[in-house]
């Protein structure tokens, strides 16, 4: 629960108080405990120019550690989560205890929303490793959008931009093949470190394989098969959690990879010929055919 897990929550009484003192609340900001209304714009990836409130609100920060629960199940809500630096997972845990991975929520994403409806969550948020957290309180959210409709259309944007990427997870499940599914996973862990402005073509995975496969509905052994064929044809490197991402064009048109044979076959021509140019008529190396495309 939260009361074990973070320092107490000051009340927005308590929180006025605290601003009246220009020189702690310039310590608070200068460590980091608190953003104001731009800078929590900024890390949602929304605009901040055409909102102007009378007084600077803030918004308090809270670190967490690597395993520990942010919100549980059935916990009473009056929370949003803003992902401020981390990196984290949203779960279902069952009556037998097994978890169903809903997300992996990073730099700019919003958590928590699926509390409003009940007011008490309906999924488990864990830490996957140390992070920090801006809270925004529900009651202060609505405050913001009855003042301020620019603001709560914005809101509602990232809202949306939230369940779209679920849409198309729930489409990407029902379609595409095992191999097509973590390549699709590694494009798009690779554009959102390219958002966050870290690198798209070499960056560690925070999650393991289980909880991949779990995100994906395959096995942990499908997950870690299909990476090491991956790795085996040239269109990523791995190395343990390290990801290297070598042909994300590929990766973005894969349906189905070739049988092990062929691949085999693929690898032994590579290392046989390593400066030999396509023939005319030849398919260059990391082409292939239908198997990419079909």
């Amino acid at each position: 629960m939260l009361s074990t897990q973070m320092p107490e929550m000051r009340s927005d009484s308590s929180a006025a108080a605290l601003h009246s003192s220009s020189l702690e609340a310039g310590w608070q900001r200068q460590g980091k405990l608190w953003s104001n209304l731009k800078e929590l714009c900024d890390v949602l990836r929304i605009p901040s120019a055409a909102i102007h409130t009378d007084e600077e609100l803030l918004f308090q920060h809270v670190q967490f550690k690597t395993g520990q629960r942010i919100h549980t199940i059935g916990q009473p809500f009056d929370t949003l989560y803003i992902v401020h630096s981390g990196f984290l997972k949203t779960v279902l845990i069952d009556e037998f205890g097994n978890e169903q991975v809903l997300s992996f929520p990073m730099k700019g994403d919003l958590f928590g929303v699926d509390g409003i409806h009940t007011k008490r969550y309906a999924s488990e948020a864990v830490a996957l490793s140390n992070c920090d957290l801006i809270l925004l309180p529900f009651k202060k959210l609505t405050a913001l959008g009855r003042a301020h409709v620019e603001f709560e259309h914005a809101m509602y944007s990232v809202m949306s931009r939230e369940l779209v990427r679920e849409q198309a997870m729930v489409s990407m499940l029902g379609a595409l093949s095992a191999e097509a599914r973590v390549a699709r996973f590694l494009v798009n862990l690779s554009e959102r470190y390219a958002e966050m402005g870290y690198s798209s073509k070499l960056f560690n995975l925070r999650m393991t394989r289980h909880e991949i496969g779990s995100y994906l509905g395959l096995t942990l052994e499908t997950v870690s098969r299909t990476l090491s064929a991956f790795n085996e044809i040239g269109l990523i490197t791995v190395d343990q959690r390290s990801i290297g991402i070598k042909d994300p064009e590929a990766l973005k048109t894969l349906r189905r990879l070739p049988p092990s044979s062929s691949r085999a076959k693929q690898v032994a021509s590579k290392k046989a010929r390593p400066a030999a140019a396509p023939q005319s008529g030849e398919q260059p190396d990391g082409d292939w055919g239908e198997f990419a495309t079909a």
